[in-house]
């Protein structure tokens, strides 16, 4: 065995199940299983063991001699990131380090420094997060884009937009596309009944999956559906996402008022990562009309379970989903209401988009997407 040492930051994973967390966990997963050659260490600020023993069970490292989580202790992520990992680097030899977003203030010149950016929709659209997020990202985003020597993202769009608000070498951005996770790859156990009875769920209706911010532009379909509602009166709106999350739209509920529409949005709170897949099975349209996106991980999602996708016709979106997705205009409710009834309504529309989005899915693999960054591994580490 190889006796460089690679470090991956896995902080987030296990916290909570966001996007950002689905795509490190995955691609952690993959890379290991693929590389039995080199020593990897997984930086973690956990301390409770038997939090630690489930994520080496996810992982699955259990009894893996080239692994180790390696809990390195912070009063907070800003000690952390601060004193105590430019510290750890300090004093053990690290050939490659792979964080998300921040990077150490002090990194040595020997390891080399791989920066995962998910989307920076921070500097497309700061009016949408708080002040103090706002003044943080914009002094450690482009200190972390100057000290990484490769910064990987999850699409062209990203990687535009990267150059574009901070003007980085696209020589140093490497693209490495997100997939599917495990869950969508098998069908529940449990039935589709008992999973539309646990969580609320009417007979017929358009889903939307991700976090409850204003960029995700839910106001808008949520004015669609009311609109759609005088044709389609049985239709109604299931929007998965923690009410209680970071940034919440207050928006959204003064959307809901305005359109009476208390009885038929449902939010049907958290849903399982094993029954999420059902949950979206069952429903008639798959709506995604967000403002910005980095990828769009959920159009992937939706296409798996074979339903059709309308979606904001932005650059990331269309990257992602191809002829696959119906688009309409993010800032308007008529072009949105008109592309949500042609797949409610038009069969032959619906059944393309259906087989297209199948296509779409195959081109997306973690197993892909790990290898790739396997081989920026290798190469930096030369």
């Amino acid at each position: 065995m190889n006796s460089q040492i690679r470090a991956i930051d896995v902080r987030l994973l296990g916290r909570k199940r966001t996007g950002d967390e689905t795509v490190f966990f995955n691609l952690t997963k993959e890379l290991l299983a693929q590389d039995k050659d080199h020593e990897y260490w997984l930086l973690t600020d956990e301390r409770d063991e038997a939090t630690l023993d489930m994520l080496r069970e996810r992982l699955g490292i259990v009894g893996a001699s080239q692994v180790r989580l390696v809990t390195i202790l912070g009063r907070n992520r800003f000690v952390w990131n601060l004193v105590t990992l430019p510290w750890f680097l300090l004093t053990h030899n690290v050939a490659v380090f792979h964080t998300q977003y921040i990077l150490p203030l002090f990194v040595p010149a020997r390891t080399k420094v791989v920066d995962h950016i998910h989307d920076v929709s921070f500097a497309a659209l700061p009016q949408y997060i708080g002040w103090s997020d706002r003044l943080f990202l914009s002094l450690f985003i482009p200190l972390a884009l100057r000290r990484a020597d490769r910064v990987v993202v999850p699409s062209q769009f990203t990687k535009d937009e990267i150059i574009r608000h901070y003007g980085t070498s696209g020589d140093k951005i490497v693209l490495v596309p997100n997939a599917l996770s495990v869950e969508f790859q098998t069908l529940s156990h449990s039935s589709f009944e008992s999973i539309r009875q646990a969580y609320g769920l009417p007979e017929q209706y358009i889903i939307s999956v991700g976090t409850l911010q204003p960029r995700k532009n839910l106001p808008l379909l949520i004015r669609a559906w009311a609109k759609l509602r005088e044709r389609l009166p049985e239709v109604r709106l299931v929007l998965v996402g923690n009410r209680a999350g970071h940034h919440f739209d207050p928006d959204i509920d003064r959307a809901i008022a305005e359109c009476h529409g208390e009885e038929g949005v449902v939010f049907p709170g958290y849903i399982s990562a094993s029954d999420l897949p059902a949950v979206i099975r069952m429903a008639r349209v798959f709506a995604l009309p967000s403002r910005y996106e980095g990828f769009g991980i959920p159009l992937l999602e939706a296409m798996s379970q074979d339903v059709p996708v309308a979606a904001s016709d932005i650059p990331c979106l269309s990257e992602v989903a191809g002829p696959a997705a119906l688009y309409f205009d993010p800032t308007n409710v008529a072009t949105c209401e008109e592309k949500l009834y042609t797949l409610l309504t038009d069969n032959n529309v619906r059944e393309n988009a259906i087989s297209l989005g199948r296509g779409r899915v195959s081109l997306f693999s973690w197993r892909t997407s790990a290898t790739k960054l396997l081989s920026l591994y290798d190469e930096l580490s030369r």
